[in-house]
């Protein structure tokens, strides 16, 4: 009895692979569990190797959670801190819990731009001959970018402790906040995932996922408590699903009540995975 086995191997950057054949896309119904997160592994090792082959992708990983610790800490660390009755020690406490919740949104646009620039190579159309799941392509890209994103959020938290922050609760409670960022970050990546199939090009993606990005993250308690804003965007906040990730992350972390936002951000998380991953696996499919 001889087995055969299958090498996910990319066609050379710059190349046009062939149209997906009829074999693999009927076959790929009949791929065991085991067998697609054995494709899952594979290809997240070759994002991996892509990372290798360049460390400057991960600039904005190391480099976005210093910045934006250091500017908002001492640029409105001040006068933020004054509004919540305190100074600048109790705004890295407050900014924070923020920060973890928007790595993954500012993260999860990297995973647009990598899947529309790997069909501007060719390099998904390679991918699409073979038996496999075609969600394993797309799973994969999210896993490392979820790993990108942990990376992220050790470095902020590392500025943090280092600016004075105090975790008020638990470890455990530390550690819930990051899988609950985790979690509604890999909801986001799916609309990312969407866009760059759907876009022509990378910066059309980066565009069009800034526009989503800034009146979400500044429409939110993020940086600031939302009790001074006009009535109208304090409605909008009230809906912001970024609201209620940062208010999540700060009650896990600071203490205060957690419930209903964490049920709300995994209502969220849910809702957005549902509606998204389907049309993104459908659109992966049918692309050309």
């Amino acid at each position: 009895m001889s087995t055969t086995t299958t090498t996910l191997t990319p066609a050379p950057a710059g190349s046009t692979g062939p149209a997906p054949s009829k074999a693999a896309v009927a076959g790929e119904g009949r791929i065991g569990l085991r067998a697609n997160l054995r494709h899952v592994g594979a290809l997240a090792r070759r994002n991996l190797l892509q990372i290798k082959k360049d460390p400057e992708s991960m600039f904005d990983v190391l480099l976005m959670p210093v910045i934006f610790t250091l500017l908002f800490v001492y640029v409105f660390g001040g006068s933020v801190g004054s509004s919540l009755g305190g100074d600048r020690h109790d705004y890295v406490n407050y900014l924070i819990p923020g920060l973890m919740a928007m790595m993954g949104m500012n993260i999860a646009m990297a995973v647009g731009t990598g899947v529309n620039d790997d069909f501007r190579k060719g390099v998904m159309d390679r991918f699409r001959t073979m038996p496999i799941a075609r969600s394993s392509v797309l799973i994969a890209k999210i896993v490392v970018e979820l790993g990108r994103m942990m990376v992220a959020t050790l470095i902020l938290l590392v500025m943090g402790f280092a600016l004075g922050m105090t975790l008020e609760t638990s470890v455990l409670g530390l550690l819930a906040a990051v899988a609950l960022s985790a979690v509604f970050g890999a909801a986001i990546m799916w609309i990312f995932i969407l866009l760059g199939l759907s876009m022509k090009t990378a910066q059309a993606v980066q565009g069009m996922g800034m526009l989503v990005l800034m009146p979400l993250q500044f429409g939110s308690s993020i940086f600031a408590p939302t009790q001074t804003m006009p009535g109208w965007l304090q409605a909008f906040t009230d809906y912001n699903p970024l609201s209620n990730l940062a208010d999540a992350v700060r009650g896990l972390m600071m203490g205060g009540p957690v419930s209903s936002s964490v049920w709300w951000t995994l209502a969220w998380a849910a809702g957005i995975t549902l509606v998204t991953a389907p049309l993104a696996v459908s659109k992966f499919r049918k692309k050309t």
